[in-house]
């Protein structure tokens, strides 16, 4: 299996990114994509991938990262070239924390959208990672009035229930699952991940966040962990688990463009 999103760049991982790739293919997770959350780690993110053959990478400012100016497009623009950017994002909307205010946002996402709409002219073609925290009903008509394709577009470390997760997939997006789909007090979470349909779900960590059961509460969330949601999701979508990660490794493959035989598949 791949972790389809991790910030292996935070500091949580300084100093220890081969260890902590080590110990997730020791568990079976063969690879995993780092995800950028300004253009000022976007370039660290790169020099994991260059250097970590089982590690893909991607580009973009994440919502929480949007006051974090200035945002170099430039330096994006050139990062996405490279061989290993497998997607652009994360990139959103977030109306859980008070900051950055929503203007600061709206404003940096219409930007980067545009952004992402020059680059798809210029044959940059990527698929979108989105985060959208109690946002669904701003972010998704956003969507809907760029030219991007909604089915190259991953509602990522999905928290709602079984109504934003249909809002999700009459977009026509993917739906990727974290730790907090095992958790207790997470049971609409787990109502909505029922309903994705086989070849629009993904599994990922966020890590170094939302360590799953059975290991919640260590810190940080690893790669490795992913190995946990996955064995939750075909438990409770009624699947044997090689199965369900074959379904997973596929769509993971078919989205983001890696190839099977990277992964060892």
């Amino acid at each position: 299996m791949i972790d389809t999103h991790c910030h292996l760049a935070f500091p949580d991982f300084a100093g220890r990114v081969d260890d902590v790739m080590a110990d997730a293919a020791r568990v079976g997770v063969a690879g995993a994509i780092t995800i950028s959350t300004s253009s000022h780690d976007a370039e660290a993110c790169m020099l994991l991938a260059e250097s970590h053959e089982n590690i893909w990478f991607t580009v973009g400012v994440h919502p929480l990262y949007s006051d974090q100016e200035p945002h170099d497009w430039n330096l994006l623009g050139r990062l996405a070239r490279h061989p290993k950017c497998v997607a652009w994002g994360e990139l959103g909307l977030d109306n859980h924390h008070a900051k950055p205010p929503r203007p600061i946002q709206d404003a940096v996402l219409a930007d980067e959208l545009a952004f992402l709409e020059r680059c798809h002219d210029e044959g940059i073609v990527h698929p979108v990672i989105l985060h959208c925290r109690k946002a669904f009903d701003d972010l998704i008509p956003i969507l809907r009035a760029t030219r991007l394709d909604p089915s190259r577009m991953v509602f990522h470390c999905f928290t709602g229930g079984p109504d934003e997760a249909r809002l999700a997939l009459d977009l026509g997006a993917m739906i990727s699952f974290t730790g907090v789909v095992t958790y207790r007090n997470a049971k609409d979470v787990a109502e909505a991940a029922r309903l994705v349909p086989a070849d629009r779900i993904m599994i990922e960590t966020d890590a170094p966040f939302l360590t799953p059961e059975p290991e919640r509460g260590h810190w940080p969330c690893t790669p490795a962990h992913v190995r946990h949601t996955a064995a939750f999701l075909a438990r409770i979508r009624g699947l044997a688990l090689p199965d369900f990660l074959r379904q997973t490794d596929e769509n993971a493959e078919r989205f983001f463009g890696i190839p099977a035989v990277a992964l060892g598949n």
